[in-house]
């Protein structure tokens, strides 16, 4: 029977993932936030009779869900602009998850009767991390600066392994189980480097590997199984899975210009396709609990609209903690208290910061960890107000996302926080791009003309390599030429020479460009951006290469 209702679940859980994208779908094309249209209607659909529970085990949410997520925002990120604005990621990531988790404990001992203070602490670590999807997306579609995109994404990649570390704490001291050493700071300490270093040495095996491999799909197998494998080993050794997931994600985001064509280009399918699914996938699953979260309740004994008023009471706090923080850190610079003139240039602005203590919205990380919530005490006694932790969770989490997601659009245009000069930087870095590709590929080209293939002509030569620099100059003017060149490659033989000559071109741009972003010359952002339209023509270019072989062996084949 137990085997029954887990198969009749996990077709719940599939048919919850087709809904979710047949809302998301809609929700896109009315230009509607399809996080917000999918937890409104799991909640409305949860109350639907006969509608059963799609419930999994919070070990899976956090084994199989959270390690994709994090891991595919990781690749994303760049290690430069973590690096850039490690400080404010670090205040919101740390040290704003430690002080909301300080505050909501002692305000919830204080209101709800059911909590002890080691309860309440708990109720703090799984409330405390935020989870930034839904704000990054607002935020590039209405044109947040980069700068702000990248504090928040940063935020969601830190603060969820400070959390959990946490929460493991608070859970161990409440049950009087036993974590790794009875020091907390040693045990966080032990995570967060445990963390780090597995998620580097597994980082750098994938990358080894991947190196010898020459072979896409299995490259990008490889790369599916890395989150995975980085969080379980590192949770075996009671280090932090989520940091290793991180860490693994970034290096491997880093290093990603060495992989193939194919490889880079599969992955950044697989990924998206992977990340939208689970993302719709958690949204919806937040709303369908809310039916099932009061009859929790109720089976408790407990009085529904007190639990309601205590969650609503905890909601008020968590969204009133982060501005008071972020703006207490924000005075500190401002008026004094930091003396560095350059540190000061690089704060975010008052309208910035508004923003990003409006983008506090809570996710998949608060749910499973409130459903991780032990049973009982390791004396057998029930653990105090496990059912008041999950109810007050579910309110945070979906009402932070409801009435913060839904007023962030608002709040965005209302303020007008867009950065002239980050947009006057973009352009600058942009046109150092273009002079760098336009420089190497000159270069190639020069190389070409000075030491040609014996078997053709100088003037057929001559007049390939000015095809393949009008070419080059077309792509760097944003010029569609692709069907004059196939045109004017008609002969085959020197269509088979403009392929490669374009080839070794655009393979020259790529090596320089990457070079200019090692020696710290062109900003990592931009150099992913132009390296996506290098990758395309330059696969391009290896599939006509790829078919013109495949032709000339057919045609071997066929004469012998």
């Amino acid at each position: 029977m137990g085997r029954h209702n887990r198969g009749v679940n996990f077709t719940w859980i599939l048919l919850v993932v087709i809904a979710a994208i047949a809302v998301t779908g809609l929700a896109n094309r009315r230009n509607l936030q399809a996080p917000l249209v999918l937890v409104a209607v799991g909640s409305a659909a949860s109350f639907i009779p006969g509608m059963p529970r799609p419930e999994l085990d919070p070990h899976v949410i956090l084994g199989v869900v959270l390690p994709p997520l994090l891991y595919s925002a990781a690749l994303k990120f760049s290690v430069a602009t973590f690096k850039r604005n490690l400080a404010p990621i670090l205040r919101l990531g740390v040290g704003m998850v430690l002080v909301t988790a300080g505050v909501v404990a002692f305000f919830a001992e204080w209101l709800v009767p059911e909590l002890t203070i080691g309860a309440a602490l708990v109720l703090g670590a799984v409330v405390a991390p935020t989870d930034a999807v839904s704000a990054v997306a607002v935020g590039q579609k209405l044109g947040l600066p980069k700068r702000v995109i990248a504090i928040l994404t940063g935020e969601g990649l830190v603060n969820d392994a400070t959390a959990l570390t946490l929460f493991t704490v608070a859970v161990a001291a409440v049950t009087g189980t036993r974590i790794a050493t009875d020091s907390p700071l040693l045990f966080f300490a032990y995570e967060v480097v445990g963390g780090i270093v597995i998620g580097l040495v597994l980082a750098f095996i994938v990358k080894f590997v991947r190196a010898r491999m020459y072979d896409s799909p299995l490259e990008t197998g490889l790369g599916l199984v890395l989150p995975f494998a980085a969080y379980l080993a590192a949770e075996e050794l009671h280090a932090s899975g989520v940091l290793a997931v991180v860490v693994a994600g970034l290096v491997i985001g880093h290093y990603s210009t060495d992989a193939s064509i194919m490889t880079r280009l599969q992955e950044r399918s697989v990924w998206s396709s992977l990340e939208t699914l689970l993302e719709m996938f958690v949204f919806a699953y937040m709303g369908l609990q809310l039916s099932f979260v009061i009859d929790d309740v109720v089976a408790d004994g407990l009085p529904v609209v007190h639990v309601f008023f205590y969650g609503l009471a905890v909601l008020a706090v968590v969204i009133v903690i982060r501005p008071v923080w972020l703006f207490s850190s924000y005075s500190r610079v401002r008026f004094g208290v930091t003396f560095r003139r350059g540190l000061r240039q690089k704060q975010l602005s008052w309208k910035q910061n508004l923003v990003v203590s409006w983008a506090g919205m809570r996710g998949v990380v608060t749910l499973a960890a409130a459903g991780g919530i032990p049973f009982a005490l390791s004396t057998g006694e029930p653990f105090p107000g496990r059912g008041v932790i999950q109810a007050i969770a579910f309110i945070v989490a979906v009402g932070t996302l409801l009435l913060q997601g839904s007023t962030l659009p608002f709040l965005i245009r209302r303020l007008d926080v867009a950065d002239p000069y980050e947009t006057l930087r973009t352009q600058e870095q942009m046109e150092l791009a273009r002079n760098i590709s336009r420089r190497a590929g000159e270069k190639a080209l020069a190389d070409v003309a000075a030491h040609p293939p014996p078997e053709i002509d100088s003037k057929e030569l001559q007049a390939i390599v000015e095809r393949v620099r009008r070419s080059m100059q077309a792509r760097l003017q944003v010029q569609e030429t692709d069907e004059d060149n196939d045109r004017e490659a008609a002969i085959w033989h020197a269509g088979a020479l403009f392929d490669k000559f374009r080839h070794q071109s655009l393979r020259s741009q790529r090596v320089a460009l990457i070079a200019a972003r090692d020696s710290g010359d062109l900003d990592d952002d931009v150099l992913r951006t132009v390296l996506e339209g290098l990758d395309l023509e330059e696969a391009a270019a290896e599939e006509r290469v790829r078919r013109r072989r495949a032709r000339v062996a057919a045609k071997g084949e066929g004469t012998s």
